[in-house]
């Protein structure tokens, strides 16, 4: 479980197929501080470490994953979100985010508004996902508050600290992001489907 309040962002050393799936290896501040088998979020994409050297650790990301995510666009030298998994006695600063990315958005504005930005996203609204007005969605593994809630897009206003610590600063029209829409908000969303028999 996460929260969706990123750590910083980590640069990809590699990118290296192996069968259908591809090792991802990271450099990051925190590396001496990680364990093999710890859970920590790419992007908002929950993966383990699988191995780890002074410097550097390595995480594996299957062929589903990379359906779902923009993972597979990861070259070396990208950039990418990362937080650790929360621990009982952290505050909840963001929202509940499981690290299991639903579907993929594409960003088509931003727009800069006197020290903050609007990022627009639109996404395939066929998948079943919703957001709703001042709803909590993740964004690449950034916990944010929608604006301006449509059918198939909606829009989050960045502050100066987010778009600098995050990869919110490397976003243009056309970029892929990963989206994970509220685990309560689909719960509700299945029931209501099943009470309506849709």
């Amino acid at each position: 479980m996460f929260s969706g309040i990123v750590e910083e962002t980590g640069k990809i050393v590699s990118v290296v197929k192996n069968k259908e799936n591809i090792d991802i290896t990271i450099s990051c501040s925190f590396v001496n501080e990680l364990k093999v088998d710890q859970s920590v979020a790419h992007n908002g994409v929950c993966l383990t470490v699988v191995r780890k050297t002074d410097s550097t650790y390595t995480v594996t990301a299957i062929q589903e994953t990379l359906i779902k995510s923009n993972l597979g666009e990861l070259i070396s030298g990208s950039e990418v979100n990362l937080e650790r998994s929360m621990s009982l006695e952290k505050l909840l600063d963001g929202h509940m985010v499981q690290g299991h990315v639903d579907q993929t958005a594409t960003c088509t504005k931003v727009e800069e508004a006197d020290g903050s930005w609007y990022f627009t996203f639109e996404y395939d609204p066929s998948k079943g996902n919703i957001t709703v007005e001042k709803g909590s969605i993740s964004v690449d593994g950034v916990s944010l508050t929608v604006v301006n809630s449509q059918d198939s897009s909606f829009q989050v206003a960045i502050i100066p600290y987010t778009y600098e610590h995050t990869v919110f600063h490397n976003y243009k029209p056309g970029s892929k992001v990963n989206l994970e829409f509220d685990i309560i908000g689909k719960y509700i969303t299945k029931i209501m489907k099943q009470q309506l028999g849709k």
